[in-house]
């Protein structure tokens, strides 16, 4: 799979010690680890051994939670097809759970007041069996809140999105998920039950060096929270796909949608650089934004992280219950390949084409006092931001009728277009109701709440 030459003999040192050390402080039975970047997987690395051979990139492990990820693929797919949308409630499509004015998209980013839990025996070592309807998965009390207020993780919500697809596609939720997403992107060695070779699940004594197996569940309903095995290789291909998209699957536009943040930010939130999107975390450490997912079961821990600004990700995969923090080790892979061997950014090229009526739109424009400037770049995108200081700013994408559509920020999905005088000059530039003119308060423009006749004046 990987080609260790692609890297740098330094770069290659550096993220071995880094995983050693983890293994090593962490004592994790083993400990394998993947790096992508530019889309192509550059490296793997492991430590110590698996049922008596040294791990690599296809040796199977649990992955926990990152399984919500590659279920929150198959609900965007079924908006971009318009089996459903986003906002609309559970109930609509998966009536008679007791929650169904909960929404999609609150299930997705964890902000549908329901419990963290299921009741009864704790779920991830107990199995399925047990909870055999979507009732014995929510319980009597699913909603500790009402919907929408916060973010709450919530194990139950992905169950039902699992439960939403079955009901939409007909099928069920592992068939879905192979036809639709491992077999287009060649996760061969990702599966909802262990093929060999994987890895024992261990739990390691707090205070000795011995280890207890863990269980393997079967985790019925909540299965689409936390039920897959997967491989560092697979998962560098799933990391890859995440970021560049693939038509056969999803687009990059609904991946950027995933990316976003979509729940409420807590205070302690805030502090920490966390925030929740669809399906996907974003954490901020040493400066740098990643998103993926964590996961964790008994015996498992695992971490997929991606700094979408240096494009490379990182896969962090360990058996055992708890010991090494998985995040802060992926980030510092990612922050080794992106500092040691940084990325060379694509050759300026001019635009081919440009239409004048456009042309004439770039420069300096005013909100107020306030100076922007109206950019035209060699994709065709224009992109507006603040002279100096902060401020609102966004790129917008043509519409092809001399309009244009903000892509992200303030003025995401903003409209953006040249208001014209009769003449055929133009006077201002209209955004969501904002006036831009050429000049400060330009007499000249319908500013909102009209212009002082006087003019501007000094004090004398």
């Amino acid at each position: 799979m990987t080609s260790q030459g692609e890297l740098l003999p330094g770069t290659r040192r550096a993220l071995l010690h880094r995983i050693a050390v983890a293994q090593t402080e962490g004592r994790a039975p083993s400990l394998v680890a993947a790096v992508v970047r530019d889309g192509k997987p550059v490296w793997t690395g492991a430590r110590t051994s698996v049922e008596g051979h040294a791990p690599d990139e296809n040796v199977q492990y649990r992955i926990g939670s990152i399984t919500k990820t590659f279920t929150a693929v198959l609900v965007l797919r079924l908006r971009d097809e318009g089996a459903l949308e986003l906002g609309d409630p559970l109930e609509k499509h998966l009536p008679g759970t007791g929650v169904g004015e909960v929404t999609v998209a609150e299930l997705l980013a964890h902000t549908g007041g329901l419990a963290a839990e299921t009741p009864g025996p704790w779920w991830e070592r107990s199995p399925g069996s047990l909870r055999p309807e979507l009732a014995d998965v929510l319980g009597v009390r699913p909603s500790l809140s009402p919907p929408g207020r916060r973010f709450h993780y919530s194990n139950p919500g992905y169950a039902l999105l699992g439960a939403l697809v079955e009901k939409l596609r007909g099928d069920a939720w592992e068939e879905v998920l192979r036809r639709e997403v491992f077999e287009p992107l060649e996760l061969h060695r990702t599966s909802v039950r262990p093929q060999a070779p994987y890895a024992g699940g261990w739990a390691v004594h707090p205070w000795a060096d011995v280890m207890l197996h863990e269980p393997t569940e079967d985790l019925g309903r909540m299965a689409p929270a936390g039920q897959l095995w997967s491989t560092a290789d697979d998962l560098a291909r799933f990391a890859a796909f995440l970021v560049k998209g693939d038509e056969r699957v999803l687009s990059p536009e609904s991946l950027l949608e995933m990316r976003t943040p979509a729940a409420p930010h807590e205070a302690s939130d805030v502090a920490s650089g966390y925030a929740y999107c669809l399906g996907m975390e974003i954490r901020r450490r040493d400066g740098r934004s990643l998103v993926g997912h964590t996961g964790s079961l008994p015996g498992f821990l695992a971490c997929l992280m991606i700094s979408v600004e240096d494009d490379v990700a990182a896969i962090v995969l360990a058996n055992c219950t708890s010991g090494p923090l998985l995040f802060p080790v992926a980030s510092d892979l990612v922050r080794i390949v992106a500092e040691a061997e940084p990325r060379i950014p694509i050759a300026w090229k001019p635009l081919r084409d440009v239409d004048p009526s456009v042309l004439e739109l770039t420069g300096p424009w005013y909100w107020g006092t306030q100076a922007f400037a109206l950019r035209l770049t060699a994709d065709g995108i224009l992109s507006l931001g603040p002279l100096s200081g902060s401020g609102r700013g966004s790129r917008f994408r043509p519409n092809g009728d001399g309009t244009w559509t903000g892509l992200e920020g303030y003025y995401a999905d903003e409209l953006l277009k040249a208001v014209r005088r009769s003449d055929g000059s133009v006077s201002h530039l209209d955004l969501g109701s904002f006036v831009f003119t050429r000049q400060p308060y330009d007499e000249g423009a319908p500013v909102p709440g009209g212009v002082d006749p006087e003019g501007w004046r000094g004090i004398g």
